[in-house]
């Protein structure tokens, strides 16, 4: 990192670390705006989309149960953006049959993203969105996985670069600010969220996102806490009843221009560009949210036609509903789930949703037997 890399509208200053190089400390925020017709109209676009979502989330059927799909999409492409290679199916399996962390060490980071944002989602009702809460999402991330060495539940106490595999501090593309500047920042951008503020809270939270990012408070982990931070503040501050919008989909598909556009606000203050892009990626996946909802309850509808001339027509609609939150489940699940009396009872349930195409068994397994309603999971999916 050079000082060439920086111009007048850098929103921050060079510092030099203890080892002598050169280290980009952001400023406070918020910076200025300039409010530009684009972006007026992008802003626009992004609240319209992310409140039709807000509206078909609170009126499906089971909004408990139907968050659970979209929590478990956003850990796998939220760790995949760092480099984890995990399919939905396989954290569902996973979650499932609860593998040895040896056997699917992949499936268990990603299960643990699933298992902060639950955390951090609870924890909502007792604690803000604090420095805090930042370390108890960060301990639930790390917990038993490979990063497990980069100090679970604490911020970095050294200097940490960005780059790609191999670089080192001098040839990185991005050096954090050293740790009492770190320290600093985190105040300030505590400060920040709890501050009343007349900008539109879309506009905030993309503002938060870069900051975070920015500060890289975390030795490992940085990128899913601060995408992590985006689903909580979208919930915390009212915009969502429940978790329906992960950016990760869109960052993933973009990553190269989500790197970028972060790394040109540090160096340029190209502040419009990156809530551009922030604000694009929120209208496109709160419009793609809404659409899985409408398949969800597409589906449910259908299913609910099948059973029509049930006996059972209750608790087989009471099992696709479990389905919706559990696409791949064991007998003795959805007796647990349905609160059936015996596995005997459930094993007939499952067997008449097999005959009626709804679920099917993955393998040929004898025992320990994993069923699959294969289209929910694409609903999901898609």
């Amino acid at each position: 990192m050079k000082h060439t890399d920086f111009n007048k509208n850098a929103p921050g200053e060079l510092a030099r670390t203890p080892a002598g190089y050169l280290a980009f400390v952001p400023a406070p925020l918020p910076p200025n705006i300039e409010w530009t017709d684009q972006l007026l109209a992008v802003l626009s676009r992004a609240d319209r989309s992310l409140a039709q979502l807000a509206e078909v989330g609170k009126s499906f059927p089971i909004p408990h149960v139907v968050v659970r799909p979209f929590i478990r999409r956003e850990a796998v492409l939220s760790s995949r953006i760092e480099g984890t290679r995990t399919s939905l199916e396989e954290l569902y399996t996973y979650e499932v049959r609860q593998l040895p962390l040896f056997e699917n060490p992949d499936a268990h980071e990603v299960y643990n993203y699933v298992k902060a944002l639950d955390y951090g989602l609870e924890r909502l009702d007792t604690l803000p969105v604090s420095q805090r809460l930042i370390r108890e999402l960060h301990a639930h991330l790390m917990h038993g996985v490979r990063g497990e060495h980069a100090a679970p539940g604490e911020f970095r106490r050294t200097q940490n670069w960005i780059g790609a595999p191999g670089t080192t501090i001098e040839t990185a593309a991005y050096v954090p600010p050293p740790v009492e500047d770190m320290k600093r920042c985190l105040s300030d951008l505590e400060k920040y969220i709890h501050a009343p503020s007349k900008l539109p809270p879309l506009v905030q939270t993309g503002l938060i996102h870069y900051q975070f990012e920015a500060i890289h408070p975390f030795i490992d982990g940085n990128g899913r806490v601060g995408r992590l931070l985006v689903s909580l503040l979208l919930c915390a501050w009212g915009l969502l009843p429940q978790p329906l919008l992960y950016l990760s989909a869109y960052f993933e598909a973009n990553r190269q221009a989500y790197y970028d556009q972060l790394l040109a606000v540090s160096q340029q203050g190209a502040w419009e560009n990156w809530l551009l892009f922030f604000l694009q990626g929120v209208d496109q996946q709160a419009r793609a949210a809404t659409s899985q909802l409408h398949h969800l309850w597409d589906l449910r509808l259908a299913y609910a036609e099948k059973f029509a001339r049930e006996r059972t027509r209750e608790t087989l609609a009471a099992a696709v509903d479990f389905l919706i939150g559990q696409p791949i489940v064991t007998v003795p699940q959805l007796q647990e789930g349905l609160g059936l009396n015996n596995y005997v009872t459930a094993q007939r349930y499952v067997d008449r949703l097999i005959e009626l195409g709804i679920l099917r068994q993955m393998g040929g397994r004898a025992r320990n037997r994993l069923f699959v309603a294969e289209a929910i999971m694409l609903a999901i999916q898609n």
